[in-house]
């Protein structure tokens, strides 16, 4: 019998690799994403590999998420894994430039979102029960500042935090909880949040080797395929290119 996977943002990037590196193993799938033309075209890429359910919505709108879980059809109502994966970054400027409806649309999406979705499916992963998990797409941004981080770092330091929570309150459930947390990663998420400014993206990412969408998929697939009896909870991940710097130190002239 084939799991069923719960993917948010499956548009773009990890979440869009993540379906297809599940939909070729068996999956039945169950996507949701704002652009309802992007899931069909992955449904159709997806053809003959898997049963794929398309649910357009924005993690934001409670009412849009609880219609999508609440109508659910056989055999899409029986969930292995949910796949927080939705969310974004908006602006790199210092926290005293920044435009406080990025900040709202952040928090809205990367933590209301993230726990609205989460709430409305625990009933059906706690009645899946062993081997039944939930992973979400943190970031290392969750365990160490930047300059221009401010409020994306916060919300990732929240989901990292609400994922140990997850983990206290499923226990005997058999519902495992994971917390992923790339690092520099080559994908839209750039692009979203310098305003589709090419040029930076290209910047960006020259000559870094960074994390693709694939090696995501890889990983998300493996902590999804663990024994039923093993709960990775925390796992960072980034580029060899990347690491730490020294600390910053501003000195008065």
């Amino acid at each position: 019998m084939s799991k069923t996977a719960f993917i948010t943002g499956a548009t773009s990037g990890f979440g869009r690799a993540c379906a297809l590196r599940f939909g070729r193993a068996g999956w039945n799938l169950i996507l949701t994403g704002r652009r309802q033309e992007r899931l069909e075209a992955l449904k159709d890429e997806l053809a003959g590999d898997c049963q794929v359910l398309c649910c357009a919505l924005d993690v934001r709108d409670a009412a849009a998420v609880k219609a999508c879980v609440d109508g659910l059809p056989a055999p899409f109502d029986a969930i292995d894994l949910l796949l927080n994966n939705a969310g974004l970054a908006l602006g790199t400027e210092a926290a005293q430039d920044c435009d406080p409806d990025d900040w709202k649309q952040m928090i809205d999406t990367n933590i209301t979102g993230l726990t609205t979705v989460t709430h409305a499916l625990l009933p059906k992963l706690i009645e899946t029960g062993a081997g039944a998990a939930i992973i979400n797409i943190g970031s290392i941004a969750g365990h160490w500042p930047y300059p221009g981080g401010n409020v994306y770092c916060g919300t990732k330091a929240f989901v990292e935090q609400f994922s140990y929570a997850l983990r206290c309150d499923l226990s005997g459930t058999g519902v495992r909880v994971s917390n992923l947390a790339p690092g520099l990663s080559e994908s839209e998420f750039t692009l979203v949040r310098t305003g589709g400014d090419k040029a930076a993206y290209d910047q960006l990412y020259q000559g870094a080797a960074p994390i693709q969408p694939e090696d995501i998929a890889e990983t998300v697939f493996w902590l999804a395929s663990l024994p039923a009896h093993l709960n990775v909870n925390q796992l960072e991940i980034m580029p060899v290119s990347q690491a730490w710097s020294p600390f910053s130190i501003h000195r008065q002239s």
